[in-house]
C-alpha cells in the first residue's frame, strides 16, 4: 500500500493516529509523521506495521471472521502481541532440548507444538504430493520439503521453524542441517493450539522474512486462507470445493481440495 492508500484506508475504518499507532505498536509521533509527510522516507519496518494493520481491518483476526476466530481460540490482541514478544532463547538453546521436544524458536521464545492429527497429516502430505509431483513433471530446480524440516528463516540465533509444507527455490539455502532464509512457499495448517500461532506471528514473520506466498489451512472450517504477499497483504479465501492455483509458479499448479478432501472424509466421519 502507499501512504496515500494507507491514508484512505485509515480514514474509511476511522482510527486516529493514536489507534494506529497502538495498534502497530509504534510512537504516536512517528505515526503523524508518516501521514503528516514530515517524513518522506519512512523506514521500511514502520510501513510494514502500518500496512499490516490497515491493510487487514487492524490485523482482526486476519481472514477470520470474529467467530471463527473465537472457535479457533484466537485472541483479539493476538496480533498486538505477535508484534510485541520478544525473547532472550536461541537457536542454540533450541538444538540443546531433549530429542523430540516439539518446539518452534520465533524471536527468542519458544512456542509448544501440539502432535498433529490424523487429518493435518493426510492434509500436509497430499498438498506436499502435488507439489512435488508438478516440480518433478517440469523438471523444475525448487525443492519441497515437508515437517519437521527446520528453518531458520531469518539467518539469525533468534527464529527456527517448522513450516508442514514449504517450497525452497534457491538451492543455495539448503544445507544439510536445515533451510537457510526464508522459502518461496510456506503452508501451515491449523489445529485449535496452534491457531494465534499460525494465524498472526508466523503471518508476520513469513511477510517480514520474505516469504513470496503464504497458505494457512483451516481443516475443520475446510477453507484455505492464501496470501500472495508479492501481489497484496490482503488473502484470498477459497474452500475444500476449490483448485488453489499456486501463485510461485504463475498458477500452473493448481492443489485440488475437492479430491484431498473427497479422500480425507471417512476420517472426518470417525469420532
Amino acid at each position: 500500500m502507499t501512504i496515500e492508500e494507507m491514508k484512505r484506508r485509515k480514514k474509511e475504518l476511522g482510527y486516529s493516529n493514536a489507534k494506529v499507532a497502538e495498534l502497530a505498536h509504534l510512537p504516536v509521533g512517528t505515526v503523524q509523521k508518516v501521514f503528516g509527510g514530515e517524513t518522506k522516507s519512512p523506514r521500511y519496518d514502520t510501513l510494514r506495521a502500518l500496512e499490516l494493520v490497515l491493510s487487514s481491518d487492524s490485523g482482526r483476526n486476519m481472514g477470520l471472521t470474529a467467530q471463527e476466530a473465537s472457535a479457533y481460540g484466537v485472541q483479539s490482541n493476538g496480533f498486538q502481541r505477535a508484534h510485541d514478544r520478544t525473547g532472550d532463547k536461541t537457536i542454540n538453546d533450541y538444538t540443546a532440548l531433549p530429542e523430540g521436544t516439539r518446539v518452534e524458536l520465533i524471536d527468542g521464545i519458544f512456542y509448544d507444538m501440539a502432535a498433529p492429527t490424523t487429518i493435518h497429516q493426510f492434509i500436509a502430505g497430499r498438498i506436499f504430493r502435488e507439489l512435488q509431483d508438478y516440480v518433478e513433471k517440469k523438471k523444475g530446480k525448487c525443492i519441497p520439503f515437508i515437517a519437521p524440516t527446520d528453518v531458520q528463516i531469518d539467518c539469525d540465533d533468534k527464529s527456527m521453524l517448522q513450516p508442514d509444507v514449504l517450497v525452497v527455490c534457491d538451492r543455495s539455502k539448503i544445507t544439510r542441517a536445515r533451510i537457510v532464509g526464508a522459502p518461496d512457499f510456506v503452508v501451515e495448517i491449523v489445529s485449535p493450539g496452534n491457531a494465534t500461532t499460525d494465524v498472526y506471528i508466523k503471518l508476520i514473520k513469513y511477510q517480514m522474512a520474505g516469504v513470496r506466498e503464504y497458505w494457512i489451512v483451516f481443516p475443520d472450517e475446510k477453507r484455505v486462507v492464501v496470501y500472495d504477499f508479492t501481489k497484496s497483504s490482503k488473502p484470498e479465501i477459497y474452500t475444500f470445493d476449490d483448485s488453489i492455483p499456486v501463485a510461485i509458479w504463475g498458477g500452473g499448479c493448481k492443489v485440488d481440495f475437492k479430491r484431498i478432501y473427497e479422500q480425507a472424509a471417512f476420517i472426518y466421519e470417525l469420532p
